[in-house]
């Protein structure tokens, strides 16, 4: 009888580990033998911790469970599936999953995570084989032709950072992971690492064949302690089975992996301060050129990446370029696990093709607010992504479609906010973030995000309200265009977009006066 309970580190936090410890104490005292499995999260994280009990081929699922409800569990039948206030039937029939298009995420959830075998029962390392049959080259090439972007910032197509180092002449050559997932309300990369870290592991090896670097580092932000333990474990697991090492499965080839570890600093998602913090300096942005590509980590041509565009790779190496072109919209293909926060009732991941709105997002999979109020505003694309009006929640999730509407759609955060909002307040947070999070190397962000909080306080107080939205947006576009990296450049997004569309948010009250005339 096999039960799982996941590890992810949002379980966890609402108390899986009780739970799990509870199922086994109690099918202890009832004489029940049982296979106690610590999967991932299968992303309904209002259902967490999400109990599954496998009854003849089928996962019957049932949450949220805490240890005092799995006596009771247990006295209704859990192990045979049996109905319970708690249970939601199959698990692969649950609305919120069975509507999803599953590529990336397509074992998370099912397979204990830090087991190779499992891993390779569940078609794992299917795209090293390919890669492995090929030249570096043919390699590039599929990813090109598949039209993998990186999932994050400006989208950049990933197979022409990979054909730049390729090209690059260089005796040692790295790849990199940008796994600093600092965004508000985006935790894909977390649950990918704790739930599936080998199709991570697959896809940086395969980077590596492909472009010649025998060296990677998966930069890690330092929050995720149950991330690092699952990649650790699986990066183990996979060197003694020669998935990782000088001699890959007998081809000559080598690769070796390492986990680091970040310090916390925001401004480390950026890939050159990244590179910067990997080498053991403070954490600033570089100037370019020169590309990382041709002069990364160490001086040496790098790939660096981030998680769900590394774990994006085996599936195209495996089943073909043409196969993941066959999902998305215009030059946004493939999947996009979609992660949701803020004012949800539905609050988890949701793995889509590029394509369906953002309305159908909030409703469909979300189910509206979580106070049951209209959702007001939604933030896409983490603390520097813009705020939505509900005249734009039918917009595509689709890169061009939301630069069009000066919007991003970044890593896949998505934040809703319910009308009880204050959108004056939450542009000067995203102004005060980036004068707290500013690594200080340029003018426009180091002191233009500073000015810019004062700016938006004078506005908010009415002094001379007109005069302070002309300066805020003056200096709005002195960041955009002049910042060195996109932490400046991207700040204005939120705070313009908030001024845009929420301007009533901006007025101070007229102040009736108590006294009676």
């Amino acid at each position: 009888m096999k039960i799982y309970v996941p590890r992810d580190a949002a379980a966890l936090g609402v108390g899986a580990d009780q739970t799990a410890q509870a199922i086994a104490d109690e099918a202890q005292r009832r004489g029940i033998a049982i296979e106690l499995i610590r999967n991932g999260s299968r992303g309904l994280l209002w259902l967490e911790p999400l109990v599954e009990v496998d009854v003849a081929g089928t996962r019957v699922a049932y949450g949220p469970v805490q240890a005092h409800d799995v006596a009771a569990l247990f006295d209704a039948g859990l192990t045979a599936g049996h109905p319970h206030p708690l249970g939601h039937g199959a698990t692969e029939q649950i609305p919120y999953l069975k509507r999803q298009e599953r590529l990336t995420f397509a074992r998370v959830g099912l397979t204990d995570p830090r087991s190779l075998s499992d891993y390779l029962v569940h078609g794992g390392y299917r795209g090293l084989a390919a890669a492995l049959a090929r030249q570096p080259a043919d390699t590039v090439a599929s990813v090109t032709a598949s039209g993998l972007r990186v999932r994050r910032g400006a989208a950049f197509p990933a197979g022409i950072k990979w054909r730049t180092v390729l090209g690059a002449q260089s005796a040692q050559k790295y790849v990199v992971c940008n796994a600093d997932e600092g965004d508000s309300g985006t935790f894909s990369d977390r649950m990918l690492m704790e739930g599936d870290p080998f199709v991570l592991i697959e896809g940086m090896t395969i980077a590596g064949l492909a472009t010649g670097a025998t060296q990677g580092y998966i930069y890690l932000r330092w929050e995720y302690p149950q991330a690092k333990l699952a990649l650790e474990a699986a990066i183990a697991a996979a060197h003694a089975a020669h998935y990782l090492g000088q001699d890959i499965q007998g081809s000559g080839k080598a690769f070796e992996l390492e986990v680091r570890m970040g310090a916390g600093a925001y401004i480390c998602g950026e890939e050159t301060s990244l590179l910067e913090s990997l080498e053991g300096k403070r954490g600033q942005v570089r100037f370019k050129p020169p590309l990382p590509a041709l002069q990364g980590l160490w001086g040496k041509p790098t790939v660096i990446n981030n998680v769900i565009t590394f774990a994006s790779v085996p599936i195209i190496l495996d089943r073909g370029g043409e196969f993941y072109q066959h999902f998305g919209m215009g030059r946004s293909r493939g999947t996009l696990p979609m992660q949701l926060a803020g004012n949800i009732k539905h609050g988890g991941l949701v793995e889509i093709a590029f394509g369906m709105t953002l309305r159908e997002i909030l409703y469909d999979y979300g189910g509206g607010s979580f106070s049951g109020r209209p959702i007001r505003a939604v933030q896409v694309g983490g603390p520097l992504g813009a705020y939505h009006p509900e005249s734009q929640f039918d917009t595509p999730l689709d890169y061009e479609a939301f630069a069009a509407i000066k919007g991003m759609l970044g890593h896949g955060g998505i934040v809703a906010f319910d009308d009880s909002v204050d959108m004056a307040a939450q542009a000067r947070y995203a102004m005060e973030f980036c004068a707290i999070e500013s690594c200080g190397k340029c003018t426009p962000c180091r002191i233009g995000s500073t000015r810019g909080v004062e700016v938006i306080d004078r506005l908010i107080a009415g002094e001379n309200a007109a005069k302070q939205e002309t300066i805020l947006r003056d200096l709005c576009e002195t960041l955009t265009y002049g910042s060195l990296c996109a932490l400046g450049g991207l700040t204005p997004y939120p705070v313009i977009s908030a001024l845009n569309h929420f301007p009533q948010d901006f007025v101070k009250p007229v102040r009736q006066s108590s006294a009676s005339g």
